[in-house]
């Protein structure tokens, strides 16, 4: 299973003024170094977290459709399922009814009958789902333990601009970690 962003969020959780106020920054020397640190911040918690901070569009491609009838979307939280589509064995798509599909989005997990739907005619990423991912489309949308991560992060990076020695490991400040980790959707 892969999936691929198809639509970037429109903006961030932070923005560049809320960022310089916590900073406490007042001239605009830095504004593209704290810019690309609100964008940098965001990026690395979503990975931590394996969710989706504002609102985004993403497929997820899989080779078949799981035997349990469950679909786990990441990155979370599941909003909307916008298109899933089967490939038959001349690699054409069709489309299949999204009322076969169930949005758990408590669970950020899509369920469904794996008898009832179509199977893919060919062996590798024969199925495409297509889905709306996010807190929503503001920045007060986004949890607001995540938004103290990334300030606390962008601060941490802004005061700690160079380059690490070879062989040692930095290590991210533990209040970002705290702050994330009720967020953090982990592996099994």
């Amino acid at each position: 299973m892969s999936s691929i962003l198809l639509t970037a969020p429109a903006a961030e959780p932070l923005s560049l003024v809320e960022a310089k106020a916590f900073l406490r920054v007042e001239h605009t020397a830095d504004d593209d170094v704290i810019a690309a640190l609100i964008s940098a911040s965001c990026i690395h918690i979503e990975a931590q977290t394996r969710r989706a901070l504002i609102t985004q569009d993403w497929r997820i491609t899989l080779d078949a459709w799981p035997a349990d009838g469950r679909l786990p979307i990441r990155p979370a939280p599941l909003r909307d399922l916008t298109a899933a589509r089967v490939y038959d064995a001349g690699g054409i798509a069709h489309a299949v009814d999204a009322q076969s599909f169930v949005a758990d989005t408590s669970a950020s997990a899509l369920v469904f009958a794996p008898w009832a739907l179509p199977s893919p005619g060919r062996l590798a990423a024969g199925i495409d789902v297509d889905v709306v991912v996010g807190y929503g489309d503001a920045a007060a949308d986004v949890p607001e333990p995540l938004r103290q991560a990334i300030r606390l992060l962008i601060a941490h990076w802004y005061e700690n601009r160079g380059l690490a020695a070879v062989g040692t490991v930095t290590i991210l400040p533990t209040t970002v970690a705290s702050l994330i980790a009720p967020y953090r959707m982990l592996a099994l």
